[in-house]
């Protein structure tokens, strides 16, 4: 209970530090906010995210405990810290190396919110693209074409995206059939989408360890489950043997789906519902002021 009882003793003292506080306070309070603020964002489309709410569900495990004065758990957490501060740094090694590779070039004024809002929404996952991927899955499974194809939420897959080769083109149904075509340099690995666009091809991506897994799935199947265990990632998948196509979200694997169901699928997992009805009540609002005005004239 010290640290509340010193909490309390600050909270009693906040206006003699008002009091004493200059320009000069105030700017490394911005900064430090500003620093907290690019740190959580980066966190936001990583791993590390889901280990920080992990770490928040702890803390507040030990507040309660301090609260209750149960001083055996309090004894084990503190001297269990210093060990559990080395393992997140091993645990969290990929994604510090990677934020402090790509530091340098990080335009900080879009991640503050004053990108061009326009632009997001081209870069947006669109019904047209859908479109083009539950096509192009279709086409192949008639012709039993394996086909990993990864598409990418809030959490970056760019760790994923260094194992390939760039691609960088619109997506459309012929671009993905002819990546995934038999003998062909690209068709080996998973493709990543981002937003309207196929960005990396031959990707490899973590194998899936769940036992529950049907034995007859192979490691393109386990494949698309991996990923989606790791990322909140969305991933089509289209059997060689087979020429079913499944969908891995959340470590769940959805198979034999057909085209419309894979279309609904992804529409759903995309959120893009939301998106559809808010269009049809715009054009429900425009048709019935044509008509409005139509009866007026």
């Amino acid at each position: 209970m010290q640290w509340v009882d010193r909490g309390v003793e600050y909270l009693k003292t906040a206006r003699i530090y008002a009091n004493t506080m200059d320009w000069s306070d105030v700017l490394e309070i911005l900064i430090i906010a500003f620093l907290v603020y690019y740190i959580l964002a980066w966190m936001k489309t990583t791993r590390s995210w889901r280990l920080l709410k992990g770490l928040i569900v702890i803390f507040l495990f030990l507040f309660i405990v301090d609260i209750m004065e149960m001083t055996t758990i309090i004894w084990i957490a503190q001297n269990v810290l210093s060990f559990a501060v080395m393992g997140v740094i091993v645990v969290m090694q990929p994604e510090l190396r990677h934020a402090l590779d790509q530091l340098g070039q990080k335009n900080f004024i879009p991640s503050l919110g004053f990108s061009d809002s326009s632009k997001g929404k081209e870069n947006a996952f669109s019904e047209k693209t859908m479109n083009e991927i539950a096509k192009a899955c279709v086409e192949m499974g008639k012709v039993k074409t394996g086909a990993l194809i990864v598409i990418e939420r809030k959490e970056s897959l760019k760790d994923y995206e260094r194992t390939g080769i760039e691609i960088d083109g619109v997506v459309t149904s012929q671009l993905l059939i002819n990546i995934f075509e038999h003998n062909t340099p690209l068709h080996d690995g998973a493709v990543i989408v981002r937003g309207n666009r196929v960005t990396y091809a031959t990707c490899y991506l973590p194998l899936s360890d769940n036992l529950g897994l049907s034995k007859e799935l192979g490691t393109r199947h386990r494949a698309g489950v991996g990923v989606s265990e790791t990322t909140d990632s969305m991933t089509v998948i289209v059997s060689e043997e087979t020429g079913g196509i499944s969908i891995a979200y959340e470590g769940k694997l959805e198979r034999n789906l057909d085209g419309e169901h894979l279309r609904g699928k992804m529409r759903q997992i995309m959120n893009m519902n939301g998106e559809e009805n808010a269009k049809g009540r715009s054009r429900r609002k425009n048709k019935k002021a044509e008509t409005r005005k139509k009866t007026a004239e």
